[in-house]
């Protein structure tokens, strides 16, 4: 698994321009180059859940329960302590990082050189690594896999944060909700935005969301 270094560094997180504030994340971590391959999961779990087979493709049909064993047990495999990142974590890498230039998209404002949209007219979806690359060389945080995230949703805040961990949940949703972020190949522009947000209940499977491995991650 290729990982890229993000420096520790502030941004503006918002959802649709709405509740913009600032975060700022004081430790470096380490991001996937890539969402985490099939061939991957593979070895690590014994099988392959994904229904669109290929080696170099995203894993999908994995809940987020599911993406809890699987980085348990390459913790134990590895000896590296790889988490699911928090809202933030991620954001700030799909926006590259402190090498930002404030793209809409994750590498860009021109959709279709980052992303794969329902515009690609398949239901089937690439290997990963095909479309360009954002400012920090990470590749498909915008509309390939939506990525499981650790945290559970709720409303932002309008105040700075520090290092934010889970501060987001609200008493009126889902416990069982968690936060997904990307978008997907089969969604619109709108929603391959690094700002777009959603949320799916931790065991739904589906074939538009996979994941993406953080090292140093404190979400608990």
């Amino acid at each position: 698994i290729e990982m890229v270094k993000v420096e520790a560094g502030s941004f503006i997180m918002d959802e649709g321009f709405k509740k913009a504030h600032k975060v700022t994340l004081t430790k470096d971590y380490y991001i996937g180059k890539f969402e985490v391959t099939q061939k991957l999961w593979k070895v690590i779990m014994g099988k392959n859940p994904s229904k669109e087979v290929g080696e170099d493709k995203a894993v999908n049909y994995v809940s987020k329960v599911d993406c809890d064993e699987f980085v348990s047990l390459f913790k134990k495999w590895t000896g590296i302590n790889f988490a699911l990142p928090t809202e933030a974590q991620w954001e700030f890498a799909a926006r590259g990082g402190n090498y930002s230039k404030g793209y809409v998209y994750s590498g860009g404002n021109d959709v279709d050189k980052v992303a794969w949209t329902w515009s690609w007219d398949s239901d089937d979806p690439n290997k990963v690594g095909v479309k360009e690359p954002n400012e920090l060389g990470i590749y498909d945080m915008s509309g390939y896999l939506s990525e499981w995230c650790c945290e559970k949703k709720g409303k932002y805040t309008e105040d700075a944060v520090v290092n934010p961990n889970s501060i987001y949940k609200v008493h009126w949703l889902n416990e069982d909700s968690y936060v997904v972020r990307g978008g997907d190949y089969l969604s619109g522009k709108k929603k391959c935005r690094v700002s777009y947000r959603a949320c799916w209940s931790q065991k739904n499977k589906d074939k538009t969301i996979g994941l993406r491995l953080i090292i140093a991650n404190d979400c608990v």
